[in-house]
């Protein structure tokens, strides 16, 4: 196995042999093995070791075994305790999905100084996988398979069977733990590898290598079919500052419109294609959302955009007049002494001895309304926006400036209210600017 995973570095991974690597150990045969290996081909690499405390004193073991490997190998060693079961009760999660999280994040921290983590998934764990995203009904990208590459992350492992990493260990004589749990059937991988996949197995016994000629043929239409789906992005997509906008029209002119909006959506969390549809042929405002983000219908398109990205607390802006962040740009504060100065959107100017501090940045509410510059009579913001044709995303995403009576002196990046404009009299000018990030 050694010259085939030399073989296979050199020819698909050849810079992991200038790099600076962390490997994942759990302390099991596969990521044993896999340090076993990098050791052999004299890789520059670091041992960690996440310990998860969800198997008492086996989980100590684990971690004890890892740090005495990595003593072994003489090669750095980082580990971790997790306290899973909290962090699986504060964000609702299941115990694997929750461990996932954790163990990706420490790793992110700790590869900052290293160029790539390594992790012991082989192709058994494609088969599992596989079964997996097949029961939950994933499209093409979820049955082709775990990449093996994916930013820092590195999976050299993918090509070769359980079999021979289990053979490997046992020609070297090279120790490891077994895991306790993954006799258990409590977990869906668990039940798929200790009785689905046998039972294939017993009416193929060659099923891993058909799996892996079926495997490179499904990689190899999914690259095919990227690159299709980029070209009909081009025509129906378009991405600006902080959303993503899908032309309705263009979409229903679509054939197999069900391929399509999964491929759009299914990234985001969207993966009910009912519910997209219905979106469709509603009314304008209408949404779905998913746990990171939401899908509004406006009038000709769809809008995609983060969640995270919705929310604005009041900011409070006193007579210092210090620059500073809002949501999605930044407010600056000059005084300057002309008149000779015009408005624009993102450019205004304001009769400072009209204002009362300290002043606040709001976002959109129903029922404001405010004198636009140039008018007599006071206008709902609401129709204000309509009129200036703001979707209803940016609509609920517009900020407004507010007085310390409550009045609105700035509608952000529009236009600012009739009572602060400057005048003749006016003897003390200031100049806001916006800018988006």
């Amino acid at each position: 196995m050694l010259d085939e995973f030399k073989s296979h570095l050199l020819s698909k991974l050849p810079f992991l042999f200038k790099s600076k690597i962390i490997v994942a150990t759990s302390s099991g045969v596969d990521s044993v093995v896999l340090c076993n290996l990098c050791k052999k081909l004299d890789l520059d690499f670091s041992i960690a070791h996440c310990n998860f405390s969800l198997r008492g004193n086996e989980s100590d073991l684990d971690a004890e075994f890892s740090k005495n490997f990595a003593k072994s190998l003489n090669v750095k060693y980082y580990s971790k305790i997790f306290n899973t079961l909290k962090y699986k009760k504060e964000n609702a999660l299941s115990t694997q999905m929750a461990a996932r999280e954790l163990r990706y994040a420490w790793f992110d921290t700790i590869s900052i100084d290293y160029d790539y983590v390594l992790t012991a998934h082989h192709l058994d764990d494609q088969l599992e996988t596989f079964f997996i995203n097949l029961s939950r009904g994933s499209g093409l990208d979820g049955l082709s398979g775990i990449p093996v590459v994916a930013n820092k992350l590195v999976r050299p492992l993918l090509n070769f069977s359980k079999d021979e990493i289990l053979k490997f260990a046992k020609n070297n004589n090279i120790t490891w733990r077994e895991d306790s749990s993954n006799n258990s059937n409590v977990y869906l991988r668990n039940d798929i590898r200790n009785n689905i996949i046998p039972r294939f197995k017993k009416f193929n016994p060659s099923l891993l290598k058909g799996f892996k000629n079926t495997l490179s043929f499904l990689q190899g239409s999914k690259s095919i079919l990227k690159k299709k789906i980029d070209e009909v992005s081009e025509i129906i997509v378009t991405k600006e500052d902080y959303q993503t906008k899908y032309d309705i029209n263009k979409i229903l002119e679509l054939d197999n419109l069900d391929f399509y909006l999964y491929e759009f959506f299914y990234k985001y969390g969207f993966t009910n294609l009912v519910d997209i549809k219905k979106i469709l042929s509603s009314q304008a405002g209408k949404y779905v959302i998913s746990k990171t983000h939401r899908l509004v219908k406006d009038r000709s398109c769809l809008i995609l955009e983060k969640i995270s990205d919705l929310s604005f607390d009041t900011v409070y802006v006193d007579n210092e007049l210090l620059d500073l962040n809002v949501l999605y740009g930044s407010l600056k504060f000059s005084s300057i002494n002309s008149l000779d100065c015009a408005n624009d959107a993102s450019n205004v100017f304001i009769d400072e001895d009209c204002l009362i501090y300290p002043l606040k940045v709001v976002s959109y509410l129903p029922g404001m309304w405010f004198i636009p510059l140039g008018m007599k009579g006071k206008k709902s913001l609401s129709k204000f926006l309509k009129d200036e044709k703001t979707s209803l995303i940016d609509k609920k995403r517009t900020l407004i400036l507010v007085n310390g009576n409550n009045e609105i002196i700035w509608v952000i990046n529009h236009r600012i209210d009739d009572r602060y404009k400057i005048t003749e009299s006016s003897k003390k000018i200031l100049k806001i600017s916006f800018s988006k990030f």
